[in-house]
């Protein structure tokens, strides 16, 4: 089984259909894959914070099954767990969403397995995931790429956290995740879960950038990361373009390599919102959300 994990509230979908659509474009194997999706409603905060629901979940699973039967998908509704752990605390409003913590309670949830590739899900797969998820990490906490921007401007290795390969049995042996939620709770961090995460490692290990590319497309990229860049022209600027923003992605990067992945997301897509309407369906009934 590849163990995949995402995190995000009701407005996810759009990003995590794109990269499980490019998982399974871009890889050969007979092996199964579970994805897993942490989410809560946390409503206090902001009204659109609400959970992911049955109905997405369902069409989901639906959508990878239809690739291999035995694929899965898992909503883990963490709301109790965050309260205990993050409730009110400095991070809770930082530059990201809350939902970007809930990664940090990996080693509080049951049942989890051992190696688990954490994914932002703004990204999309060039290349087989293999080449990612069959890194040995044993002896290391994580792998993880550099960030674009943050290896120049902070540390040679400073590293982004939108891609990590998790050994989460070592995690629990040094207790990164513990320390890092004890950051989070007591310290006001510029990049939150980022900082945190760094600041209580122990031992990583350093992945070559086409594993998180943040910025260019290469041939050898495994991991396109459509994170907010700088623009040059027609003058110095960002923007925030992601995957799912079909017509931008052609036209400012002029990408046409992940066209067989959009255009089956804008399908599917489509076909998703015929068939609800806004409403539940026959499917959702069979589905649900696993509640800590």
């Amino acid at each position: 089984m590849i163990n995949v994990l995402f995190s995000g509230n009701s407005k996810v979908l759009d990003g995590v259909l794109t990269c499980m659509l490019s998982i399974f474009k871009r890889t050969e194997t007979s092996e199964p894959f579970c994805f897993y999706i942490f989410t809560m409603d946390i409503t206090r905060v902001k009204p659109e914070y609400t959970a992911i629901g049955p109905e997405e979940i369902a069409f989901l699973e639906s959508v990878a099954k239809e690739y291999n039967d035995e694929n899965r998908v898992v909503a883990v509704d963490v709301t109790k767990l965050y309260e205990e752990e993050f409730a009110y605390c400095p991070n809770e409003s930082a530059y990201c969403s809350p939902y970007t913590l809930l990664r940090l309670l990996a080693d509080l949830v049951p049942e989890m397995p051992e190696k688990l590739l954490y994914l932002d899900v703004d990204l999309l797969f060039n290349r087989d995931i293999r080449l990612l998820y069959d890194i040995d990490v044993t002896g290391y906490e994580y792998a993880a790429a550099r960030d674009h921007y943050g290896k120049y401007l902070v540390h040679p290795n400073y590293i982004n956290a939108g891609v990590l390969l998790f050994n989460l049995a070592e995690m629990k042996r040094t207790g990164l995740l513990e320390k890092a939620r004890e950051l989070i709770k007591t310290k006001k961090l510029v990049f939150a879960d980022q900082s945190a995460i760094i600041r209580a490692t122990t031992k990583k290990k350093m992945l070559p950038q086409r594993y998180n590319d943040q910025k260019f497309l290469h041939k050898h990229t495994v991991v396109r990361h459509f994170s907010k860049r700088l623009f040059y022209l027609p003058y110095p600027h960002t923007d925030n373009i992601k995957q799912w923003m079909v017509s931008r992605v052609h036209k400012v990067f002029r990408y046409y390599v992940f066209d067989d992945i959009l255009y089956e997301y804008i399908y599917l897509k489509e076909k998703f919102q015929r068939e609800t309407g806004g409403r539940k369906n026959e499917r959702a009934s069979n589905s649900g959300v696993l509640c800590l």
